[in-house]
């Protein structure tokens, strides 16, 4: 056997073993050509990215089309949204958007699309869903976007954030890069995505002496409040909500664009359950306060042992090359 059927038959086994992901990367109305470049640059990066990790992706917006691109967006939500057989549905914005009468908008060519509108299309979906508006007064769409088993990341904390948002950017340089790996685990999560490319953010109007006009926020606990990048420390978010709400980042963090092969070693149901142990740890250590020490460490326990099985039964894949 060769390597190119070698790495054919790793591709095959990944893509038994794992439902496959959908990309969609919405490039909006540039307005001025330095943001056109920008756009494009991100979209490509982020096209890159899917196809390393298996996942089918498409591109709106990028090249010029007789159907406005609400209307090619709406049509690509339909076919993709219901199909429950599929991994997660990524949805990238890429552009800018604006905040006017309590009604938040991405800008396309032509018609814009809405917060509410996209929520409307988004209703029925059953599978995975990971929303994220890198655009100026992206931030409204978190609270129109927030449910469970979802994903939300926005550029801005508020619709009033309306200069353009570099996060965007960041955000595409550091999905693919493995520099961005902070818990060294091989791959980059989301999570991980959206912390080094907010803190890039940061670096920037340091560095410029500027007061920052952006502040992206993350949501996956479906409350519609969102978690700044501040406020972790590694992967974990440490500081809390002055209202004892939730904090967001364990979904995230779940969400593997271009899987290491280890992940890819997983078959799907031991990867589901993996995900559902790391939901009940996080939720135990939330409650170690209620519980005595005991208690706490005797479920813990119970719980790390089953998730350190999972890890033990993978098989390595040993890719088979003749010379």
């Amino acid at each position: 056997m060769n390597l190119a059927c070698s790495i054919a038959l790793a591709a095959i086994t990944f893509a038994d073993a794992a439902p496959r992901a959908d990309v969609i990367v919405v490039v909006g109305a540039a307005g001025a050509p330095e943001y056109a470049a920008d756009f494009t640059q991100a979209a490509e990066l982020w096209r890159v990215a899917a196809e390393q990790g298996q996942a089918a992706v498409e591109t709106i917006g990028a090249t010029e089309a007789a159907t406005p691109d609400k209307e090619t967006l709406r049509a690509a939500l339909e076919r993709l949204v219901p199909a429950e057989d599929r991994g997660p549905l990524w949805i990238v914005l890429l552009g800018h958007g604006t905040f006017s009468g309590n009604v938040a908008k991405f800008n396309l060519r032509g018609p814009d699309v809405s917060a509410a509108e996209l929520s409307e299309w988004l209703a029925s979906a059953k599978r995975p869903l990971a929303i994220i508006n890198c655009a100026s007064a992206s931030g409204p769409f978190i609270n129109a976007l927030s449910v469970e088993n979802r994903v939300v990341i926005t550029a801005t904390k508020s619709g009033d954030e309306t200069n353009y948002a570099r996060f965007g950017k960041y955000l595409a340089q550091a999905i693919g890069d493995a520099s961005a790996d902070l818990d060294k685990d091989g791959q980059v999560s989301l999570l991980e995505g959206f912390l080094i490319g907010g803190g890039r953010v940061a670096e920037f109007y340091l560095a410029d002496a500027r007061l920052a006009t952006e502040h992206a926020l993350l949501d996956d606990n479906g409350d519609k409040l969102g978690t700044p990048g501040d406020w972790f420390a590694g992967v974990r978010a440490t500081k809390r909500a002055k209202d004892g709400a939730a904090l967001d980042g364990l979904r995230a963090h779940q969400l593997i664009l271009v899987p290491s092969a280890s992940e890819r070693e997983l078959p799907e149901e031991q990867r589901t359950r993996r995900d559902e142990l790391e939901v009940a740890i996080d939720a135990l250590r939330e409650e170690k306060a209620k519980l005595s020490e005991d208690d706490y460490y005797a479920k813990l326990e119970a719980l790390m042992l089953e998730l350190s099985r999972i890890y033990q039964s993978a098989q390595p894949v040993t890719p088979a090359i003749q010379y």
